[in-house]
């Protein structure tokens, strides 16, 4: 026994050398020379420097180091609310990095520009590695950079240097994007065939660089994944929250460089005091957002995404779209609930068109009758999917470039039953990481689903390299169109194209659960 248990540690010392092991390819980059670690046999670089920040300033390139830069950790994630210490290297506002995975230096393959999630306020690229992906002939790049108040705090009321201190963290992507354009070939990947994807907040920014002029002609394709909550920001309402901000800290706008020497934790909790005292806290489920996140200026933003569209600028720009069956609807699946209860709840939501609520799903999803239903009626996804349809339906066949539409449905499984397909579940599919979640999820859903994993991340890697996501062992998918509604769902036993099969459930779901949006708007055009 003893014998046996010698040689497991010792082979579990010897897989952990390999999978991480020193990366003796060295590249030379605009900022210096920067050497890696291969990672489950895929080369990468962790933590590369890509700006040089000053606090609520525009980003600039960084500048150049001697020798030889190790990139063989992740590096910090920007300033946020964290329930544990976390030391200089892990959380800084020095956060401006990049990682780069490959798996040829000398060759040119499309790249992929990873933007992850956690809204506008929080989250870090170490939450979904590239080494996989970048096995199916892409080279994969993710980044960290300003988020919440340090990202997005407009003090441009203030002083003409904080011109565009609102905008900073989307300012800090494009940096990186101007990184990727000066630096990628050295890595192996194509400077003209750059795709940038993002999940939840992540979506949101891949939909905010679409509307940015800098950001113009850094990418080529865009995907966005569960990203459609509607980012309510104007102008007036950033600037009114910089100047409560100052109020909360003592502040004076003459005297505003002040703001400098104050901590991040004080300024966070300034920042969360001015919320309240002037443009109102969002509420979680709120289906907007609106507060520390990118504002509309006319020259670094031109406008809020989906609202229906983008800025014409990225009209050229071939769109994948796309949401999760459940999203951030809370669970249901393993509580006994009958049809009676779940009308009962249903009606403090849709009221008088209940029963038309119900008839609409069930005829939208048939086959979830004999399955999940009723619960599927009270945990089906409320904020996205009807957001993407009208997002859709005003670029379908309307621009230059082709939009594809999807739906995520594939249901998985721990220990504790079922549990649906919920906001970002998709991720470790279309970064073929699923093995990696083996303590999350029962084995018999990674075994029952590891097609998906092939079948998500190879049409996310076709759709980098041509726009097109067709690739096979899918049916024909045809560009999305408001007349045609096309949408691949994957789930089920394979994928399966549908035309406008949720359209009247999703105009109910539209007509009750954004009426926040509907009076916001209303107050907007009255002022």
């Amino acid at each position: 026994m003893k014998k046996l248990s010698l040689f497991l540690i010792t082979l579990l010392m010897v897989l952990t050398a390999s999978a991480q092991e020193e990366n003796k390819e060295i590249i030379a980059t605009t900022s210096g020379r920067v050497s890696g670690i291969i990672q489950e046999g895929t080369l990468a670089y962790l933590g590369i420097p890509y700006a040089k920040v000053e606090r609520f300033m525009p980003p600039k390139p960084v500048k150049k180091w001697k020798g030889v830069r190790k990139c063989d950790h992740w590096g910090p994630m920007t300033m946020q609310q964290q329930n544990r210490p976390m030391t200089e290297d892990q959380m800084s506002e020095n956060c401006c990095v990049l990682n780069v995975w490959t798996t040829d230096v000398k060759a040119k393959k499309p790249v992929m520009f990873w933007l992850h999630g956690g809204g506008f306020d929080s989250g870090t690229s170490e939450w979904d590695p590239g080494m996989c992906l970048a096995k199916k002939d892409v080279v994969v790049v993710s980044i960290n950079h300003r988020l919440n108040i340090l990202g997005f705090l407009d003090l441009s009321t203030c002083s003409k240097k904080y011109k565009y201190s609102g905008n900073v963290g989307m300012l800090d992507a494009v940096q990186a994007l101007e990184w990727v354009r000066d630096n990628i070939s050295k890595f192996g990947g194509d400077p003209n065939n750059v795709t940038i994807f993002g999940e939840s907040g992540g979506g949101g920014k891949v939909g905010t660089l679409m509307c940015m002029p800098k950001a113009k002609g850094l990418f080529h394709k865009a995907i966005i994944m569960s990203g459609t909550i509607l980012n309510v920001n104007t102008k007036a309402m950033t600037e009114e929250l910089g100047e409560a901000v100052l109020k909360e800290l003592g502040i004076d706008k003459k005297h505003v460089e002040k703001i400098n020497q104050v901590s991040y934790k004080d300024l966070y909790a300034a920042g969360q005091r001015a919320m309240a005292a002037s443009i109102g806290t969002r509420r979680p489920g709120t289906p907007m957002m609106w507060g520390f996140g990118p504002t509309p200026d006319g020259e670094v933003l031109l406008q809020q995404p989906f609202q229906p569209a983008f800025a014409s600028i990225s009209d050229d720009i071939p769109l994948m779209i796309g949401t999760t069956f459940n999203e951030l609807q809370r669970a249901r699946y393993n509580q006994p609930i009958t049809m009676e209860q779940a009308r009962t709840e249903l009606q403090r939501t849709f009221g008088d068109e209940t029963d038309a609520y119900i008839s609409a799903f069930c005829e939208s999803y048939p086959d979830k009758q004999l399955r999940t239903l009723p619960a599927d009626l009270l945990c089906i996804d409320w904020l996205f999917r009807p957001k993407t349809i009208i997002t859709s339906d005003a670029i379908g066949g309307t621009r230059k470039a082709d939009t594809y539409v999807y739906m995520y449905t594939v249901g998985e499984s721990d220990n504790r039953g079922y549990k649906g397909s919920a906001h970002g579940s998709e991720l470790k599919y279309c970064f073929d990481v699923l093995y990696h979640y083996s303590n999350q999820l029962s084995q018999q859903c990674i075994d029952a689903n590891k097609q998906w994993a092939e079948t998500l991340s190879n049409v996310w890697a076709k759709f980098a390299h041509d726009g097109n996501p067709n690739c096979n062992g899918l049916p024909s998918w045809q560009p999305y169109t408001k007349e045609n509604g096309e949408l691949m769902e994957f789930g089920g036993t394979k994928p399966t194209l549908h035309h406008n099969h949720d359209r009247k459930l999703e105009e109910i779901i539209n007509r009750h659960c954004f009426k926040q949006l509907d009076e916001f708007n209303k107050k907007k055009i009255t002022q």
